[in-house]
Order: C-alpha cells, then sequence, then structure tokens
C-alpha cells in the first residue's frame, strides 16, 4: 500500500510540476490558466488520494478524501470564474498572427 501511496504522490507532484512550467512558459493569461487550472487538480487530487492511501483506512483518511472532492469541484469553478471576468474585460487572447478575437469567433483588427 505504501508503493501505491508513493506513485501517487510523485504523480501529483509530477502535474503540479507541469502546472508551474506551463504557467512559465504559456504566452497569455487564458493558457496560463489553462494549464494551472486542469495540472493543478489533478496533481491535487493524485497527492490527496497519495496521502489518504498512506494514513489507511481512518476517519483522517476520509477527511483527506472530502477535501480533494472539494478541491475537484471548486478548482475548475474558480478558473472559469476568472477567465470569464478576463474574457469580458476585454483581456485579448494571444494569437499568433495578431488577430484580436471577440465572443462567438468574430474578430477585430486593431
Amino acid at each position: 500500500m505504501s508503493l501505491l501511496a508513493i506513485l501517487f504522490l510523485l504523480l501529483g507532484t509530477f502535474f503540479f510540476f507541469g502546472a508551474t512550467i506551463g504557467f512559465l512558459r504559456f504566452p497569455d493569461f487564458y493558457s496560463r490558466m489553462h494549464a494551472t487550472g486542469k495540472s493543478d487538480t489533478l496533481g491535487a487530487l493524485l497527492s490527496l488520494m497519495g496521502l489518504a492511501l498512506y494514513n489507511g483506512f481512518s476517519l483522517v483518511s476520509i477527511k483527506i478524501l472530502l477535501i480533494a472532492v472539494f478541491i475537484f469541484v471548486a478548482s475548475p469553478t474558480s478558473t472559469h470564474a476568472l477567465l470569464r471576468a478576463a474574457f469580458d474585460s476585454e483581456v485579448t487572447p494571444w494569437t499568433k498572427d495578431g488577430r484580436v478575437i471577440r465572443e462567438g469567433g468574430e474578430e477585430k483588427s486593431e
């Protein structure tokens, strides 16, 4: 059981590391939030599952799994709210050719 817990912890750390690299390397707010929102949720879920497995079956493990469920629901919701607020505030997404994209796929040239 300890080996499986260590595997989950290592996978969680890998996804946290991938999210950090994505945050540092991607060009705009939207792609950075996508990388951190997805990878951090999975990294936290895997890490908490590893901690629950390491702890064995107890009340503490159930509490850890409830925290994992809360993160699984709250993290994507908060990421979506941040991205929606940025889009409503007209933070422009990055494009290769410099076009400005608006809601509905319409282009706006500057």
